[in-house]
């Protein structure tokens, strides 16, 4: 029986590695059944005292993964809203605090909901044709993911602006010069390399990893827990807005949003 309880959610055990592959056709998403599905494998993992590193990629070549499926958030439903937001905040706020070491290998785009998985994650790998970008003020929306905490502390608050408030996409390049992702690698490569981070991690003690992990992520957690529930009650006052149900169905209509600021 797989320990995966979704098809979009696919787990493969390589010696002390647990490879986990987002695979939602055709843009890697995220939904009703992939986030718990997430959240329940990585809550099995951490069960698991054989398993040392967890490895995140998505499935083809060209998606790490596009963020929430938005067609949920075309009819403007707070309460669709609200449960969507709690199923991000179990799904990565349990893969952040997993047990081992998490190590995401960005293949493609990551955007929205997909770098924010990639920012819950210990290490980031990104391919040089990678692009990112947290994209969701453009539709209405706000990163509720951790986008708006977790990004801030890797990049600092310029660069979180820039790339939240302007809607810049960057490159693997620059992800790299700001402090997003750890290392850049060619196309087709950062899997393989994310597996030989893991294969490293195994040579450490991992009573030793979870005790290091624990500790770094102490300060961190500090300032985040606060800021992580205010991120969702945020997206989910934003759905009493007209501009919420304008931005999302004229993404869905492949138009340009006309905004009333209201």
């Amino acid at each position: 029986m797989s320990l995966s309880q979704s098809d979009k959610i696919k787990v493969e055990i390589r010696g002390h590695t647990a490879l986990v592959t987002i695979d939602n056709p055709a843009a890697n998403t995220w939904d009703e059944e992939s986030l718990p599905a997430l959240a329940d494998l990585v809550e099995k993992l951490n069960q698991d005292s054989n398993v040392y590193a967890l490895v995140l990629t998505g499935a083809g070549d060209k998606f790490f993964s596009a963020g929430a499926d938005l067609k949920l958030f075309a009819d403007g439903d707070p309460a669709t809203a609200g449960r969507m937001a709690g199923f991000f905040g179990q799904a990565f706020e349990t893969l952040a605090d997993f047990r081992g070491v998490s190590v995401a290998a960005v293949n493609g785009f990551a955007m929205g909901g997909g770098l924010e998985v990639a920012m819950a994650c210990d290490i980031r790998i990104a391919e040089e044709q990678a692009q990112m970008a947290l994209p969701e003020a453009r539709v209405g929306l706000l990163p509720c993911a951790g986008g708006t905490q977790r990004l801030t502390q890797l990049v600092g608050l310029g660069w979180a602006k820039k790339i939240i408030l302007c809607g810049e996409r960057i490159k693997a390049a620059t992800a790299l010069e700001i402090g997003l992702v750890e290392e850049v690698v060619p196309t087709g490569t950062a899997l393989e390399r994310a597996l030989a981070l893991a294969e490293q991690v195994g040579e450490q003690s991992p009573t030793s990893v979870a005790a290091c992990k624990r500790l770094i992520h102490a300060a961190r957690d500090i300032t985040i827990a606060g800021g992580l529930a205010d991120e969702r009650t945020e997206f989910v006052e934003l759905f009493s807005t007209e501009d919420q149900r304008e931005g999302v169905n004229a993404f869905l209509e492949k138009r340009k949003p006309e905004w009333k600021n209201r």
